[in-house]
């Protein structure tokens, strides 16, 4: 009898346990950054909702124009020159400088720790 496996468990009433799919957001982080920029100041749950469409609508483009670029130039792999080079193209102005700034800073504390 070695080997034999001992019979599953079931939930009374034979209905199987049901398991919620774990939903990706950028809510705590934008949470986060919200409370650093103005710590008295809260969000309703449709303003985060928006914020995080509009991250996610962000994310895409910016990710789409790096595969872009990478295919352009015959390169196998998207590096932070290509997330760089289509913020630029992206983000207008003022706001493309910020971000580039700031995403030249994360990258520098992620490579120096």
């Amino acid at each position: 009898m070695a080997g034999k496996k001992p019979a599953k468990k079931t939930v009374k009433g034979g209905a199987k346990k049901s398991s919620k799919k774990k939903v990706e957001t950028y809510k705590i982080y934008i949470y986060k950054v919200l409370k650093q920029v103005h710590p008295d100041t809260g969000i309703s749950s449709k303003a985060m909702s928006i914020m995080n469409s509009f991250i996610n609508d962000i994310f895409e483009k910016i990710a789409t124009e790096a595969a872009k670029l990478a295919r352009y130039n015959k390169k196998p792999t998207v590096t932070s020159r290509e997330i760089q080079t289509s913020v630029r193209l992206i983000l207008p102005g003022e706001l493309a400088k910020h971000a580039v700034s700031e995403g030249t800073k994360a990258v520098t504390k992620f490579t120096s720790a």
